[in-house]
């Protein structure tokens, strides 16, 4: 069976890569391409909208989606928890669609995450500098505050990291206690640094973009998942086996 797929954004770089790996795919068929002057209704027809706009555009985007009975691929930031609960109140109870929200494609980006929030369990000093090119809107990258969100939640009951002087407009914005430092610059893709101190060591996790073939592999697995999902989905780390889970279960009793 075909899955049609409407990419919303299609004209910016994420926009034109989806739509190549979308008429390149089996299984696919890209039915319509819409940018700033298209009408949203431009998607009805379609399996699978994804979303690849702009933070003050992809909740709208999102919107008419789910109230036309269209299952969404979100591959915009600026999606807040917050924003993520009231979507989830949205479609909850509707089998007929469902979102998943990708806070970046790239494999190596969600383990660079995940690796982070293992060690984070022993380590009390924690910050994220993350750097993208100059073009980019918003700050801190949605990759970052995905991060931070997974830090804070293997934590458990160790708490908040250490973290002085958050009261000063340079020790960067506070997600989840961690401190998330913006570069934007020129010559650069995206990379994140997670840093962690402690006592006599420091480690720090990174990871690197060069170039955009490092979304495809997962801008298709999240295609794959998108043409079922109900409910709403955060994270590529949902879709591939990180084994994260049983990292964090197992060594509990570090906490």
């Amino acid at each position: 069976m075909t899955t049609r797929v409407a990419v919303v954004g299609a004209t910016g770089k994420m926009g034109r890569l989806i739509s190549r790996l979308v008429e390149e795919a089996d299984g696919y068929e890209l039915v319509a391409s819409l940018d700033s002057s298209s009408e949203l209704s431009e998607m009805l027809g379609a399996d699978v909208a994804v979303d690849v706009t702009m933070p003050g555009v992809t909740e709208r985007v999102v919107e008419f989606a789910v109230e036309n009975g269209i299952r969404v691929l979100v591959g915009t930031s600026g999606w807040s928890q917050d924003r993520i609960d009231a979507l989830a109140r949205q479609v909850d109870g509707r089998d007929n669609t469902g979102v998943v929200i990708i806070p970046n494609f790239s494999v190596g980006s969600v383990l660079g995450s995940a690796f982070a929030a293992l060690a984070s369990k022993f380590f009390d000093s924690i910050e994220i500098v993350e750097t993208h090119h100059a073009s980019k809107v918003d700050s801190p990258s949605g990759t970052a505050v995905r991060t931070a969100e997974l830090i804070g939640a293997a934590r458990g009951e160790r708490g908040p990291v250490a973290a002085p002087h958050t009261d000063q407009r340079a020790r960067g914005q506070q997600v989840s206690s961690i401190p998330v430092h913006s570069l934007r610059l020129e010559g650069v893709s995206a990379r994140q640094d997670v840093h962690l101190g402690g006592a006599g060591e420091t480690l720090t996790i990174t990871h690197t973009t060069i170039s955009a073939d490092a979304y495809e592999r997962g801008i298709l697995l999240a295609l794959d998942a998108a043409r079922t999902v109900t409910g709403v989905t955060v994270g590529l780390d949902q879709l591939i086996d990180l084994g994260l889970d049983r990292g964090l279960a197992g060594s509990a009793g570090a906490e």
